[in-house]
């Protein structure tokens, strides 16, 4: 086993939840707070207006994460969690796309976005150990 797995199993079951809700919730203030990286993400493909995609995933990042900070309503918010995790993927593919060749951007920046991918994994098992402790 290795350390950050043991550490994880220490964290206790009730402030796993409350973290990630908190986490969210911050990340959804920010979506109104400095909205244009997140436009700039948003596939031009779909209808409407990147803003409208920017201001309503970050809606939902503030609704999940208060689901997720009451205790009552934790498992639905982990739930809801693991569909908002697996909701953003294609934004997150989709700047991969439009950065991996964009010299205007730095090479760790392309290298983040890429490293992003494979971080939605762990994110959607840490929301389904909140649903099952909960």
């Amino acid at each position: 086993m290795t350390t950050s797995q043991t550490a994880l199993q220490q964290i206790p079951k009730s402030s796993r939840g409350a973290r990630m809700g908190a986490w969210l919730v911050g990340m959804g203030i920010l979506h109104f707070a400095a909205p244009k990286p997140f436009d700039s993400i948003v596939p031009e493909e779909l209808p409407g207006t990147q803003r409208f995609y920017t201001y309503a995933s970050g809606v939902a990042e503030i609704g999940v994460g208060a689901l997720l900070l009451a205790p009552r309503t934790r498992r639905a918010g982990a739930l809801s969690a693991i569909a908002l995790f697996v909701g953003v993927f294609p934004g997150n593919v989709n700047m991969v796309r439009l950065w991996f060749n964009d010299p205007t951007k730095s090479l760790p920046m392309r290298v983040a976005a890429v490293a992003r991918l494979p971080l939605q994994v762990p994110m959607i098992m840490q929301a389904w150990k909140v649903y099952r402790e909960s």
